[in-house]
C-alpha cells in the first residue's frame, strides 16, 4: 500500500505492517507484565528494606505503564489487521494510535532511566531476587527502546518530507514552465543524491576514484528511475514475490498441451550436437570456476582446502612477470592449479588485479582439448558489483559485420580492459607462439560469462575459429542483432530458474508491474499473505488460492490496470513524490531489451531423491531460446541455481550420464557382433 504518512512525511512502512512486529512486542510485554505483577503480589508489604519505598513506587507505576502500552499495542495490531494492501480505508485511525503508542514511549524512557539509577544505587539492600528482576526489567526496557530507534531509522525515507509533486488527470502538467520544470529537476536530483549516498556508504571500504564516482552516479540514476513511479514499501514487495511464486507454481502444475511437449522433442542430430556441447561445457566450466581462486576452492572443500593450500603456499610460486595483482600467499594460484589440474608451465598469464571495470582473468594452455583458454572471473568484490550495476546501454559496432548493436556498459568496459591486455601486451601472441595449432576458447561465469561473450565478439574477426562458453551470463547483455550474430560461436549455459540469466531492466520493469498487479488485487490482508508465504517456502504444500479482483475478467480487460493498481502508482498517490511525468502501469518501456548471448543450453532439474546426508538430482538439458528468459521466475532456487558449483555439478552429471550411455551402447554392439 502507499507508505504511511505520519509527522507530515512519508515513511517506508505501510499501515498494515504493524501486525507481526506489534504482536511480538505484545507477547513480550504481556509476559513482562504478568511477571512484574507476580513479583509485586508476592512481595507486597515486604518493601521495608533500604530503598524499598522507591522500589514499591517503581513497580506500581511500571505495572500501570505496561498495561497502558499493552492496550495501545492491542488496538494498533487490531486496526493494522483490517483491510487489504490496496484498501487502507479500515486503517485510517492507525496514525492516531501510533501517536498514542509513541507518546507512551517518553514515560517508558524516563522510567527505564529511573530503574537504571535505582539498580546502580549501592545503598539499596533489598532481597537479591527482587534486585535481579528489576535488573532484567531495566535491560528489557532499554532493549525495546534501542530496537524501536533502529526500526525508526530503517523505515525513515529521506525523500518522504519533500513537497508532493503530482497533479490529477483533469489538470495538464506544464513541465515547460520554469517553476514546475525546476521543481521536477530538484526532486529528481535529490532522489539521485540519496541513492548515491547509500551506494557510497555500502562501498565505504574500497578506494574511490573518478571511475567509482561516475559509476555511483550512473547506478544512482538507475535506482532512482526504477523506484520512482510506484508507492510500494518493502513488505509489499515481499508479499508480491510470495504471491507470484505460488501463482507460478500453480501454472507449472497444469498439464501441458501435447503440441507444446512435442515441439521440444529434438532430432537425433540436434541431440548429438547438444551432448557434445554439454561435454565441452562441463570441461570448460572447471576453468570458469577456477577463476574465482581460493574462495571457490574453500567453499567447495571446506574441511581440507586450507590444509592443502597451506602445504603448497611456498611451492610453484610464479615469477612476477607471470602474475599481476595480489596473491601474497599463493592461495589464488594454488587453488587454480588444484581445480584445473594443470601444471604451472601451462599458464601464460594470470591477473588478480581488480578494480571497477577491470576484473581478474588468466590465460592457460589446455592440452586435453588443444585450446588456449581465457578464463574470466565472475562477481566476487564490491568493484565487480559496481561493474554489474553499470547497466546503461553502450553502442558496439563491428566493422563489416554489424552496426548499431547495444551492449551492457559496465561489462563492455571490462571486456575492453581484457582485450587491451591480451592484444596490446602480446599475451595471445605469446600463447600462439607456444601452441600455434591450438584454438582460442574464452570462458567465464556470471559477470565473467558476460565479459567473455563481449570479449569474444571483439576478437572474432581476428580469430575466426574462436569459441566462447558463457555460464550463467546476465540476461541484459546484447541487443537482438548482436545476440543472433553470436549464435555462431557462443554457447550460453543456464541452470534452472537462475535469476541473473533473467536479469535485465525490461524484465525488472515487468516484475515490478506484476508485483503491483497481484498485490493490489489480492483480497487478503498482508499479514495472512506473508504468514502463508513463509509456511509455503519452508514446508511446501499446495499453493494458496488467494481470491483476487482479477478472477473472472476476460483477457482484454486484464490488459487494463484496475483502480487498486493505479492507487499504487506514484502519480496518483498524494503521499509520495512523482519523480516522472509519466508513470502509468502500461507505459512504454524505458530501456531497450537486451538478450543472452549465443545459443542457449537450458539445464533443468528433472527429479530428485533425498537421502540422509545427500541428495541425488537428475538433470536434463535442451536447446532453448532467449524468449524463455524474458521473465523473472520466483523460486527458492533462483539464487542457488546461479552458483558455479551447482552449474558444474549439473554439467558433470549430464556428461557422466552421456558417457555411461555411450559405454552401454558399445557393449551392446560388441555382444551383437559376437
Amino acid at each position: 500500500m502507499p507508505g504511511l504518512v505520519v509527522f507530515g512525511r512519508r515513511w517506508a512502512i505501510g499501515s498494515d505492517d504493524f501486525v507481526l512486529p506489534g504482536a511480538f512486542e505484545l507477547f513480550v510485554r504481556l509476559v513482562w507484565w504478568i511477571g512484574i505483577l507476580a513479583l509485586y503480589t508476592v512481595h507486597k508489604g515486604q518493601f521495608n528494606c533500604p530503598g524499598g519505598g522507591l522500589l514499591h513506587s517503581y513497580l506500581l507505576v511500571l505495572l500501570i505503564l505496561l498495561a497502558s502500552i499493552i492496550c495501545a499495542l492491542s488496538a494498533l495490531v487490531y486496526v493494522s489487521m483490517q483491510g487489504t494492501i490496496s484498501n487502507p480505508g479500515p486503517r485510517k485511525s492507525l496514525p492516531k494510535l501510533l501517536y498514542t503508542r509513541l507518546l507512551l514511549s517518553f514515560p517508558e524512557f524516563v522510567w527505564a532511566v529511573v530503574g537504571a539509577v535505582w539498580v546502580s544505587d549501592s545503598s539499596v539492600r533489598c532481597e537479591k531476587t527482587v534486585i535481579n528482576v528489576i535488573i532484567g526489567t531495566v535491560i528489557t526496557s532499554w532493549v525495546i527502546i534501542i530496537f524501536t530507534i533502529i526500526g525508526v531509522v530503517i523505515v525513515f525515507d529521506p525523500l518522504g518530507g519533500k513537497k508532493t509533486f503530482y497533479l490529477t488527470d483533469s489538470v495538464n502538467r506544464n513541465l515547460e514552465s520554469s517553476q514546475s520544470g525546476q521543481l521536477l529537476y530538484n526532486v529528481k536530483n535529490t532522489a539521485t543524491r540519496v541513492w548515491e549516498k547509500r551506494i557510497r556508504l555500502l562501498c565505504c571500504c574500497i578506494v574511490q576514484d573518478d571511475d567509482h564516482r561516475v559509476a555511483f552516479t550512473s547506478i544512482a540514476e538507475l535506482f532512482r528511475a526504477y523506484f520512482s513511479d510506484t508507492d510500494l514499501v518493502p513488505s509489499d514487495i515481499a508479499a508480491g514475490l510470495t504471491l507470484l511464486h505460488q501463482e507460478q507454481d500453480k501454472m507449472e502444475s497444469c498439464p501441458k498441451e501435447p503440441e507444446e511437449v512435442l515441439c521440444h522433442s529434438p532430432s537425433s542430430v540436434v541431440t548429438d550436437d547438444l551432448d557434445i556441447e554439454v561435454e565441452n561445457a562441463a570441461h570448460y566450466m572447471l576453468f570458469a570456476a577456477a577463476a574465482y581462486g581460493w574462495p571457490y576452492y574453500i567453499y567447495t572443500n571446506p574441511f581440507t582446502a586450507l590444509c592443502k593450500l597451506g602445504g603448497d603456499c611456498c611451492r610453484n610460486r610464479p615469477t612476477d612477470s607471470d602474475i599481476t595483482g595480489g596473491d601474497r600467499h599463493n592461495f589464488h594460484f594454488g587453488s587454480i592449479l588444484k581445480i584445473t589440474g594443470l601444471q604451472y608451465r601451462d599458464f601464460i598469464h594470470i591477473s588478480f588485479h581488480n578494480k571497477i571495470y577491470e576484473i581478474p582473468f588468466f590465460v592457460a594452455l589446455d592440452h586435453k582439448k588443444e585450446a588456449i583458454v581465457v578464463a574470466v572471473r565472475g562477481t566476487l568484490s564490491f568493484e565487480d558489483i559496481l561493474t554489474d550495476l553499470s547497466a546503461d546501454c553502450e553502442d558496439l559496432t563491428l566493422e563489416d559485420v554489424l552496426e548499431n548493436g547495444f551492449v551492457h556498459k559496465g561489462i563492455t568496459q571490462a571486456a575492453n580492459y581484457i582485450y587491451r591486455k591480451l592484444i596490446n601486451d602480446g599475451i595471445l601472441n605469446q600463447a600462439f607462439t607456444i601452441a600455434p595449432e591450438y584454438k582460442l576458447v574464452i570462458v567465464g561465469h556470471s559477470l565473467g560469462g558476460g565479459t567473455a561473450s563481449v570479449l569474444a565478439i571483439m576478437l572474432r574477426n581476428s580469430f575466426p575459429t574462436l569459441r566462447c562458453y558463457a555460464f550463467s551470463p546476465p540476461g541484459g547483455l546484447l541487443s537482438k542483432s548482436l545476440a543472433d550474430y553470436t549464435k555462431r560461436f557462443i554457447i550460453s549455459v543456464i541452470v534452472g530458474k537462475d535469476l541473473v540469466a533473467r536479469l535485465s531492466m525490461p524484465n525488472m520493469e515487468d516484475l515490478k508491474r506484476r508485483i503491483v498487479r497481484i498485490v493490489a488485487n489480492c483480497n487478503r490482508p498482508k499479514y495472512q499473505i506473508l504468514l502463508r508465504g513463509c509456511w509455503y517456502e519452508v514446508f511446501g504444500g499446495d499453493p494458496d488460492n488467494f481470491p483476487t479482483e482479477l478472477d473472472g475478467r476476460n483477457q482484454n480487460a486484464l490488459t487494463q490496470p484496475l483502480l487498486a493498481e493505479e492507487s499504487l502508482m506514484v502519480h496518483r498517490s498524494p503521499s509520495y513524490n512523482a519523480l516522472e511525468d509519466e508513470s502509468h502501469l502500461n507505459s512504454p518501456p524505458q530501456y531497450p531489451r537486451l538478450y543472452l548471448p549465443g545459443k542457449i543450453i537450458h539445464i533443468v532439474e528433472e527429479s530428485s531423491s533425498r537421502r540422509l546426508c545427500s541428495s541425488d538430482i537428475k538433470y536434463t538439458a535442451r536447446w532453448s531460446n532467449e524468449t524463455v528468459f524474458s521473465s523473472i521466475l520466483i523460486s527458492p532456487k533462483m539464487v542457488t541455481d546461479h552458483m558455479p558449483d551447482v552449474v558444474l555439478k549439473a554439467l558433470n552429471s549430464l556428461s557422466q550420464e552421456h558417457g555411461s550411455c555411450i559405454s552401454c551402447q558399445a557393449r551392446e554392439c560388441n555382444t551383437n557382433v559376437v
